[in-house]
């Protein structure tokens, strides 16, 4: 029975986390689109706050992960699509700190990406997002 509310709140802090990891990159987008320095101040407010919730439910997700994994470590360890699931999932928290790489960057006002960096840069979660949720469910490579 525990391992079913384990599940449940690691599902919930990938949503979560999730959320954050949608939304920031959008958050620098407009940050890089505004023209007046109120704005890019209120941006960073925003950036910085999103940043430290998202942070708090990447730790929750990869914690309630390991949790999850140590229930079953021999059969997860031996399935491909575990594998490249786990490498997806690095790739996801390489992701969240460059995300907090430019939030500091633009913090400090250093950034020089335009808008159209960012737009292409809030793409890169979805395609992972879809093939972790494919991995997970149809679990090809079994």
């Amino acid at each position: 029975m525990i391992m079913l509310w384990v599940k449940a709140f690691h599902i919930i802090s990938i949503v979560c986390w999730f959320a954050g990891i949608f939304y920031l990159p959008r958050l620098f987008v407009y940050h890089a689109m505004a023209e007046d320095q109120t704005t890019r101040e209120h941006f960073k407010i925003m950036e910085r706050k999103l940043y430290r919730f998202m942070s708090m439910f990447a730790v929750t997700s990869v914690i309630l992960g390991a949790w999850l994994l140590s229930y079953n470590w021999d059969y997860y360890w031996s399935s491909i699509w575990f594998i490249i699931k786990l490498l997806l999932v690095l790739g996801l928290i390489a992701y969240h700190l460059s995300c907090g790489h430019y939030v500091k960057k633009l913090a400090q006002d250093s950034d020089r990406h335009g808008h159209i960096f960012y737009r292409w840069f809030n793409e890169l979660p979805v395609l992972i997002l879809f093939a972790v949720v494919i991995l997970v469910v149809v679990k090809p490579f079994a």
